[in-house]
């Protein structure tokens, strides 16, 4: 069975020659082989599934192997007017995930190309390609025994380390500012050329991957959050493993007491004794690391009651918030930072706690003495937490942190949960809006109360987190997360997005990074920077095939 439509979607080529399902299908077998392109409806499928209410339907997919198998692809584009949208592993949860943001597209699944080209122990870089994982990086640097660590993501193992940078996303560790980590990139324009970034187009280049900057215009940045080439090699730094890793956790009880500790941590996030990223969660963020909506404990709600969800807190031992963050260096230098922490944060409201793994250790100990009590559970929920929070902060990716977008799912957590999480596959409903704020306290309640109603109007509860992407900023990440299998739950889910998109950027809250439903809504004024952007794309992709918003047949 096939999805494509051959009467609604007819592409016209520069002759004016109609190109059908079977022309397609066949040029693309010769390119890939025919066990790599596909338009059947369950080749499909994972392409046309997404977390957001709305999924859009490919024309096809084709998954090269190669480099040299993408330029092909890209060329038969440019021959047909063919729309094409490229991913790397289609895991871009909360943003998208493997959907293309117009119907009819061509999907071009890089996930195949899953090379690691080199990894350099002196210089601790690795040259990657768009299919390689978090888990398969991480394994490979161990099974070398490399004194090199990976920085993770909380998006799970087996999502693209590149496609993660080209969304600008960040991680856990001091290099979780990924794009400022990257030197050298390889492109597939348009036209079909491949384009070396850098230093990398003089073939006697010696610093390509360790020094990003090259000479003459610094163009990498235009690769990443837009639709000019496809990206098919990058150069990332690798994290030197550390001689000492320690975790603090700070809880506060009391909502508005989270200000104080913002503005107590800055100066160290400033002066560096804050290397890696800091995340600052609400309780619900908490609550469902480990579990779904307790929907027997509440039946027809949508919303945690407040006694419950006080209840839920009270059994996890968190209070509103709790802020986390990693401790590398020496074990001299890891001491002086616990130290500054604790004087830094004397005056707040906050209660710290410092992890190492020997602790772990001891506590995971003492939760089998305790076995099913209440103490012992909550121990050993603190426990799994923190081993989690130590192996990601070490470069060993795992999924515990998708709980969140099963929080509506009607189902429990699904078997081998967390390791092969998938929730567009899940059918989880679940939105991200991230808006990036400057790193103050007053900021943080300020935004925080302007979504909080907004949230409860549509009867949606709200998971926050903002976390320290850089030494003065914080990138907010809000979660809808939603019952897809209840209409009137997605309709307000929906509602809930719009109203909470159209406020942050009301308020000058920009999001760094936006889903596929909210990008025609960037630039409602015209403004010379979108201007500049469309001139870009206009003089690297003329045809407009690569990526394009929407796609409408005869028109591109």
């Amino acid at each position: 069975m096939y999805i494509f439509d051959e009467q609604k979607f007819r592409h016209t080529g520069p002759y004016g020659a109609a190109v059908g399902q079977d022309r397609l299908l066949a040029a693309l077998a010769a390119i890939v082989g025919p066990a790599h392109a596909s338009a059947e409806l369950d080749a499909l499928k994972r392409y046309s599934c997404s977390t957001a209410a709305r999924a859009t339907r490919p024309l096809a997919v084709v998954a090269p192997a190669t480099e040299a198998e993408v330029v092909a692809v890209v060329r038969l584009g440019a021959e047909l007017g063919l729309p094409l949208y490229p991913i790397s592993t289609g895991r871009n949860w909360g943003y998208g995930d493997a959907c293309a943001v117009g119907e009819a597209q061509l999907i071009v699944d890089l996930g195949r190309m899953k090379r690691i080209i080199t990894v350099d122990a002196e210089l601790g870089y690795a040259v990657i390609e768009p299919g390689v994982t978090q888990q398969q990086l991480s394994d490979y640097l161990q099974a070398e025994q490399l004194d090199w660590w990976i920085d993770c993501t909380g998006a799970g193992p087996d999502t693209s380390f590149m496609g993660n940078i080209l969304e600008r996303g960040f991680g856990h560790s001091p290099y979780g500012n990924r794009l400022q980590h990257v030197s050298g990139m390889r492109v597939v324009l348009a036209s079909g050329e491949v384009l070396d970034t850098g230093f990398g187009h003089y073939p006697q280049a010696r610093a390509t991957h360790l020094f990003p900057y090259g000479v003459g215009p610094f163009i990498d940045g235009m690769f990443t959050q837009s639709n000019f080439g496809i990206v098919t090699r990058i150069g990332i730094w690798l994290v030197p493993a550390a001689e000492c890793v320690n975790h603090f956790l700070c809880t506060v009880s009391e909502h508005e007491d989270i200000g104080a500790v913002v503005d107590a941590l800055r100066p160290l996030r400033m002066n560096g004794t804050l290397r890696s990223i800091v995340h600052i969660g609400n309780d619900l963020r908490v609550i469902s690391g480990g579990r779904v909506f307790p929907r027997a404990l509440a039946p027809g709600q949508s919303c945690l009651p407040q006694a419950l969800r006080g209840a839920l807190r009270e059994a996890a031992a968190i209070g509103a918030w709790t802020v986390s963050g990693a401790l590398y260096g020496s074990a001299a230098q890891v001491a002086a930072a616990r130290a500054a922490i604790k004087t830094a944060l004397r005056g707040t409201r906050a209660r710290t706690a410092f992890l190492n793994e020997r602790k772990l250790r001891w506590g995971a100990a003492l939760a089998r003495v305790l076995g099913s009590s209440r103490a012992g559970q909550r121990l050993r929920a603190q426990v799994g937490l923190g081993e989690a929070l130590f192996a990601m902060n070490r470069g060993k990716p795992n999924g515990r942190f998708l709980a969140g977008a099963y929080w509506r799912r009607r189902a429990a957590l699904p078997p081998g949960f967390p390791q092969r999480a998938d929730p567009a596959q899940d059918n989880c409903g679940m939105l991200w809006i991230s808006p990036v704020l400057p790193m103050r306290g007053a900021d943080v309640l300020e935004l925080h109360a302007l979504v909080e109603p907004l949230f409860a109007a549509h009867g949606v509860d709200l998971f926050v987190t903002f976390s320290m992407i850089n030494e003065r900023s914080l990138g907010a990440v809000l979660t809808i997360a939603y019952d897809k299998e209840d209409a009137d739950e997605v309709t307000r889910a929906k509602q809930c997005y719009q109203a909470v998109f159209d406020s942050v950027m009301d308020a000058g809250y920009i999001p760094y990074r936006v889903g596929n439903q909210s990008m025609g809504q960037l630039d409602p004024h015209g403004d010379v920077y979108w201007k500049t952007v469309a001139r870009i794309k206009k003089a690297l992709d003329p045809a407009g095939i690569i990526a394009p918003g929407r796609y409408e047949p005869g028109r591109t």
